[in-house]
């Protein structure tokens, strides 16, 4: 616990600016955007199909976009990089305030999806993974993890303040207040936090080389998508089945506010699962937990398909909520440990488009496959055991890992491996 307090003390300023560009990504992320959606839906006479396609337009726009303009973390100060993020979520923030019609519209939620769920996320997982090196002396998965309860207290604070402050305000004026709250507080705290680089050497028992792959060499790497298929099923799964809920709660004969009343257990779980996996990555490496980290989701998801009663909601998302814990963690740490830090933001910028990607097509192909009779708990508990499958498969690619060379060798079009 000393320790743990001591390295809080003596990085706090580095936590504190990954907590802040995590916790203002709330304001692009689904779960605030949302919430003035019935509002926007009637302002610009617009029904769910045409929101729910415009929404998904802008967003997959928006993950496109992040891979050509999430490279500049890797040239820019990590200053100039928050300046970037917060600034534009602001403009979003007041061109959604202002918009007169639906142009205006997509271009505000282009650059809320954009530099909210993208760029800010992007930015402060990069950031993280280059100011601090792995093991417990140079502490990169407590530091994931504690920055990353900037998400969580984002979940936690801004939709009941949101519901406060409708009736006074409207949902125009909530996203005016959000715009000032970014000019005239995050901007200012950013510049101060964001002010000064860590270099993962100052901190004891030294610290990783700034070496590191280059993002061609990365996506040519033949372990690079089994690394993303270890690392895709949490956000594929859980889009689908919360998008799903209520068809489930349907057929098992649930109430509507079921999955809503696990909600908090969910949240707790998930914030335990936070802490320990910084703790452990931080022990022993993140590609340990590869084959693990999976486990508890496979299993919920096996819940959900073969329990029928109602605790099989709380169940899953008890599980759902240690294996969402780990993945926010190896999502931070992961990257780095593997390829460098060199070219960290060009390689994160490719992978969060297939991470959005894969939230998106969960939902939809749930939607097709139910229209299609096939059934809906069988679904589920396919998604249980491909969970597993995928946990097994990484135990070879662990192994290969440790084996291989930290570098590719320079020139060589593909990486070599070390046998």
């Amino acid at each position: 616990m000393n320790a743990s307090l001591a390295f809080v003390r003596l990085n706090r300023r580095w936590l504190a600016a990954g907590f802040l560009l995590l916790f203002v990504s709330s304001f692009g992320q689904s779960f605030f955007v949302s919430l003035s959606g019935g509002e926007i839906r009637r302002a610009f006479a617009l029904s769910n199909g045409d929101f729910g396609l415009l929404y998904m337009g802008v967003t997959l726009a928006g993950a496109l976009t992040l891979a050509f303009v999430g490279p500049v973390v890797d040239r820019w100060s990590a200053r100039r990089s928050a300046m970037l993020a917060v600034w534009a979520l602001a403009l979003g923030a007041l061109l959604l305030a202002l918009a007169p019609g639906p142009v205006a519209l997509a271009a505000a939620l282009f650059l809320l999806r954009l530099f909210g769920q993208g760029f800010c996320v992007h930015a402060a997982y990069t950031l993280l993974g280059r100011w601090f090196g792995p093991g417990r002396a140079e502490g990169r998965g407590r530091a994931v993890s504690l920055a990353s309860l900037g998400l969580n207290a984002g979940q936690a604070v801004l939709p009941p303040l949101f519901a406060f402050a409708l009736a006074p305000l409207g949902w125009r004026g909530i996203w005016g207040a959000v715009a000032a709250l970014l000019v005239l507080l995050a901007v200012p705290l950013a510049g101060v936090l964001f002010a000064r680089e860590r270099r993962p050497a100052e901190a004891p028992g030294g610290s990783e080389a700034m070496a590191g792959w280059t993002r061609r060499e990365a996506l040519r790497d033949p372990l690079f998508p089994l690394l993303l298929l270890a690392m895709l099923p949490p956000a594929f799964i859980s889009n689908t089945i919360l998008f799903h809920q209520a068809y489930l709660g349907e057929l098992r004969g649930w109430s509507p506010g079921l999955f809503a009343s696990a909600l908090p257990l969910y949240a707790l779980t998930t914030l335990g699962s936070l802490l320990l996996a910084g703790w452990c990555v931080d022990k022993r490496s993140a590609r340990a937990f590869l084959p693990l980290y999976l486990l508890p989701l496979g299993l919920g998801c096996l819940v959900l398909g073969q329990v029928e009663g109602p605790r099989a909601a709380f169940l899953f998302l008890v599980l759902y909520g240690l294996s969402d814990g780990f993945s926010l963690t190896l999502f931070g740490t992961l990257w780095p440990e593997v390829y460098g830090t060199r070219h960290l933001g060009a390689i994160r910028s490719a992978i969060v488009p297939l991470m959005v990607l894969a939230a998106a097509l969960g939902p939809g192909l749930g939607g097709v496959l139910i229209d299609r009779g096939v059934s809906y708990p069988l679904i589920l508990t396919l998604l249980g055991l491909y969970c597993i499958a995928v946990s097994a498969l990484m135990v070879p690619v662990v192994r290969r890992l440790k084996r291989r060379a930290p570098e590719p060798q320079s020139g060589s079009p593909r990486p070599v491996l070390a046998d």
